[in-house]
Order: C-alpha cells, then sequence, then structure tokens
C-alpha cells in the first residue's frame, strides 16, 4: 500500500485522528502537509516525520477563515508542487440542546466543521483534475449518522459532510478522484476524553468490540482509502466504531 511520491495534506493536525493520519501517511511513503491553529504541535509533528525519514512541513491554519484556507494551500502548492490526498479532519465541538443552542455556537461548528471541507476541496481540486488522480477523505462521524442528544450543531454538520462526500465523488469520479468518508465511532481522543466516566463505560456497553477505539484505527482506514488499492471504492462512508452502528 504505497503513497511514494504522493503528497497529503491533513487539517486539524496536531493532534487525535489528525495526528495519526499524517503519522500513517508518512510511513507508507507520502509527503505530508500538516494544518492546524498550534504551531508548536505543527512542529513537533514535522520533525517526528522526519526523524522518521519522511517529508513534512507544518501549516498554521484556522479552517474557519476562508482567507486562511486560501493563503495555506497556495503555500502547501508552492512547497510540493501538488496536492495528491486531502483529509478534512479539523472539527469542533459546542454542545447544547437544541432549544438553548446559540446561534453563534450553531455557525461557529457548521463552519469548521463543514463548510471548511467545501472551501478545502475547492483549493485542493485543481491539481487533482490536472493529473488525473486524487483522494479526498472526509473524516465524519457516528454521530452524522445516528444524530446525538446535546449536538444537533456537530450530528448535522458530519451529516452534511456525508452528502458533501457523495456529490464530489459523482463530480469527480470520471477523472479517477474518489472521494470517501471515515465515520469513528467512540475514539480516545482529547475530545473525548474530557467526558465523564460513566457516560464512557454507557458507551462501551454498546460496543460489540467491547474498547474504545484508537486515532491509528481511523487512521489505517484513511490511509486504505488514499491508497491504489482503494481506486474502485468512492462515495463510501467507512464505518471504524467497533459495532457500535451497523448496517
Amino acid at each position: 500500500m504505497s503513497l511514494s511520491g504522493r503528497v497529503a495534506l491533513i487539517t486539524g493536525a496536531s493532534q487525535g485522528i489528525g495526528r495519526a493520519c499524517a503519522l500513517k501517511l508518512a510511513a507508507e511513503g507520502a509527503s505530508i502537509a500538516v494544518a492546524a491553529r498550534n504551531q508548536e504541535k505543527l512542529n513537533e509533528l514535522v520533525r517526528e516525520i522526519k526523524d522518521k525519514g519522511a517529508n513534512a512541513a507544518a501549516f498554521a491554519l484556522d479552517v474557519g477563515d476562508e482567507e486562511q484556507i486560501k493563503t495555506t494551500f497556495k503555500a502547501v502548492l508552492a512547497e510540493f508542487g501538488k496536492i495528491d490526498i486531502l483529509v478534512n479532519n479539523a472539527g469542533i465541538t459546542r454542545d447544547q440542546l437544541v432549544m438553548r443552542m446559540k446561534r453563534t455556537d450553531w455557525d461557529s461548528v457548521l463552519n469548521t466543521n463543514l463548510t471548511s471541507a467545501y472551501l478545502c476541496i475547492q483549493q485542493a481540486i485543481g491539481s487533482m483534475l490536472k493529473q488525473r488522480w486524487g483522494r479526498i477523505i472526509n473524516i465524519t462521524s457516528i454521530f452524522g449518522q445516528t444524530g446525538q442528544a446535546g449536538q444537533a450543531n456537530y450530528a448535522s454538520s458530519k451529516a452534511g459532510l456525508i452528502g458533501l462526500t457523495m456529490a464530489v465523488a459523482r463530480e469527480v469520479g470520471s477523472r479517477n478522484i474518489t472521494c470517501n468518508a471515515v465515520a469513528p465511532g467512540f475514539i480516545e481522543t482529547a475530545m473525548t476524553a474530557v467526558l465523564p466516566e460513566e457516560l464512557k463505560q454507557s458507551a462501551l456497553k454498546n460496543i460489540p468490540l467491547g474498547r474504545i477505539g484508537t486515532p491509528d484505527n481511523v487512521a489505517h482506514a484513511v490511509a486504505f482509502l488514499a491508497s491504489e488499492e482503494a481506486s474502485y471504492i468512492t462515495g463510501h462512508v467507512l464505518s471504524v466504531n467497533g459495532g457500535m452502528l451497523m448496517g
């Protein structure tokens, strides 16, 4: 499953799933552009990737800012010459019951989790069309498939990513570009680490495999979808949830 010669850009790459994806794609031979708001963590990640013999560069990016997205993609193209693989991973939560949810919390989650993916795809697609090869991978969530109380904004943004994935897959399939989504279930990240222990134990009861997933579990799925071996898969949502949702 070699990605030698490929260039991958991962958003939200400073920690958790994004960081694991960057390390995994680098291990498979890709050159890596990592983007997130935390420049210090990105620099540490780049050093780790380079210490393992791969090529990488860090780009400070707030995906909630359209102009920053445009500037960052231009910088990545100037640095690497192309973008073969785009992993839209950046995401936030602003949880609240819908009757109490502030419009600002709705807008910020939709803007960061969904609108940014559309904007990033727009910026990457030109390079992929030119070379007639590309892999777009959107990190959605099990809650985009099932909904979740207290997360109307988050669930809506992640469900929207699934629709975006399928629409883009239909638009660019004839150019040898695939667009897929990975839907993690309960994964041990900074986002889930703050949840009460009783909530974690309750979630475990609904996972047939009996354990919480790791960022690496998601990264392996992303690496597969980015590979040549997955060239006949597009518009698909790959669930990485331990059996929490089936069908």
